[in-house]
């Protein structure tokens, strides 16, 4: 141990000296040269296990630090914002610190693929707010950028190992799995999905006490205290959502800050004990999540959300009066109404942090597309850019329209000759579409197959699909009961030719 460390080794957390820990750290770091990430989701847990890896690095020789520590943060783009601020500023500090001390600490903070982000998904395609039983956000936003952050590592080095602030006594789930992936004699663990990548969890056994206990025996080995973390728990009554690395990883509850769009839980505990602390710039954020919990509320799904899938399909389940819809995306015209409401939240929020984007101008641009290309309700007439402009009193140059020559003009004629002649005005445009999508190829093979996938969708009115649902399930019945009824004449036909013989 370097004797110069200014930090009190000597102090005892969850039984054991502070210098234990630091030296068993330092052992399995310099037992090979696999490199180690540390994951850091800005809670107390992450945090503990970043300074435990910062003072063993420091107190080794220089010629001994110098294999890569990557410390990866996941940003979802919709962490509450208060949490993004203090991430943000600790990362900056462990990288001045970094560089200043010799010590190979790389911080890097990984983002979803503009395409997984959640307004993409939700106000874009229109995926309904996540919930218990469709819970579509932790894989797009917090699994996959983290995992394939971790298999580039993999790819580069072989393999690596990843430093958690898991704990046994956070949750008995937790601990279940833990223990199944440990290696017997060993304080590593294999990790549950991803390939040479195992798992180290230097504070497995301490408790939420050890972890505030060790946190203020000293002065973080960056610079400053750990003073506004405390204050951040305090204001928010909250834990923190742990970075997630796979399924297994306990999702966030009604007492940890996280996504400030959270809708898996009916109430955020977090965010309404930072607003009772004094955060009442949030309050219009609350709002809006409280909105989108009230769209997955069952009565009310059907004001909010298409009674198409986005595959163009009428998804129904039981007969006669038992019959239920399963409802699709939301409609266009909500999304609209949402993204409209956001944007001059932003402009509100600014006022308190005018670098905060609560919707980024790449996720506009995807949006804009998603919608000019939504599969049940394409907006010919590309009205994003009159949103932005009417919410935020801003101009800005926008990528060119997808939307080709289509007009709100051409949208509303084909609405004039659908009440004429009964086509319905989606049809014609998503045919429409598909032809000036293949103009000028050489190969046009596939179109039939495109137009009778268009044409096979379902059209019209929500009553006159569901009479040709019954229809059709009433010819498919008659066809089984007729093809039962053909195969116990054949079998009685063969009974009889066997008993002739």
């Amino acid at each position: 141990m370097n004797k110069n460390l200014n930090y009190p080794v000597e102090a005892e957390i969850s039984g054991l000296p502070i210098q234990f820990y630091l030296e068993e750290i330092q052992g399995l770091y310099k037992a090979d040269n696999r490199p180690w990430v540390i994951g850091y989701s800005g809670g107390k847990d992450s945090t503990a296990i970043l300074q435990l890896v910062y003072l063993a690095l420091l107190g080794l020789p220089d010629e001994d630090r110098q294999k890569p520590v990557f410390v990866v943060s996941s940003d979802t783009l919709v962490e509450t914002p208060v949490v993004v601020g203090l991430i943000t500023s600790t990362l900056e500090k462990i990288k001045n610190s970094a560089e200043l001390h010799g010590i190979n600490i790389q911080p890097q903070q990984v983002v979803p693929k503009i395409k997984d982000t959640f307004w993409v998904n939700l106000i874009g395609k229109g995926y309904p707010a996540p919930t218990r039983q469709f819970r579509w956000c932790t894989e797009r936003l917090k699994i996959n950028p983290v995992s394939e952050f971790i298999l580039s590592r993999v790819a580069e080095y072989g393999e690596v190992v990843v430093v958690l602030g898991s704990r046994i006594a956070e949750s008995s789930s937790r601990a279940q799995v833990m223990r199944k992936h440990k290696i017997e004699g060993k304080r590593l663990a294999k990790h549950s999905s991803l390939p040479s990548a195992y798992v180290y969890t230097p504070i497995e056994d301490w408790s939420a006490d050890d972890v505030w206990e060790f946190l203020f025996t000293g002065e973080a080995p960056w610079g400053g205290t750990h003073k506004d973390l405390f204050n951040l728990y305090k204001d928010s009554n909250s834990g923190e959502c742990p970075l997630v690395i796979d399924t297994s990883t306990p999702s966030c509850g009604n007492s940890r800050f996280g996504c400030w769009v959270c809708t898996v839980v009916s109430k955020d505990k977090a965010m309404d004990g930072l607003i009772e602390t004094g955060h009442t710039w949030l309050i219009p954020l609350q709002d809006f999540r409280n909105q989108l919990y009230n769209t997955t509320i069952p009565a009310n799904k059907n004001e909010f959300r298409n009674f198409k899938r986005r595959t163009g399909k009428v998804t129904s389940t039981g007969l006669g009066e038992d019959l239920k819809v399963i409802p699709g995306p939301y409609w266009l015209k909500y999304r609209k109404e949402l993204l409209s409401k956001l944007l001059k939240i932003q402009k509100e929020v600014q006022k308190e942090d005018p670098n905060l984007e609560l919707v980024t101008p790449g996720e506009l641009e995807e949006i804009r597309n998603a919608w000019i290309h939504d599969p049940n309700e394409p907006d010919w007439e590309d009205s994003l850019p009159k949103i932005y402009q009417e919410a935020l009193g801003l101009e800005r140059d926008w990528a060119g329209s997808d939307a080709g020559a289509f007009t709100k003009l051409d949208a509303d004629l084909l609405a004039e000759l659908e009440q004429k002649h009964k086509v319905p005005a989606a049809m014609i445009m998503k045919l429409i579409e598909l032809e000036l999508s293949m103009d000028g190829l050489s190969r046009r093979s596939a179109i039939f197959e495109r137009i009778s996938q268009i044409l096979g969708q379902d059209w019209g009115a929500l009553d006159e699909i569901l009479k040709k649902h019954q229809v059709t399930e009433k010819q498919q019945s008659y066809l089984d009961a007729e093809e039962a009824e053909l195969q116990t004449q054949y079998i009685q036909f063969e009974k009889c030719k066997s008993d002739a013989a």
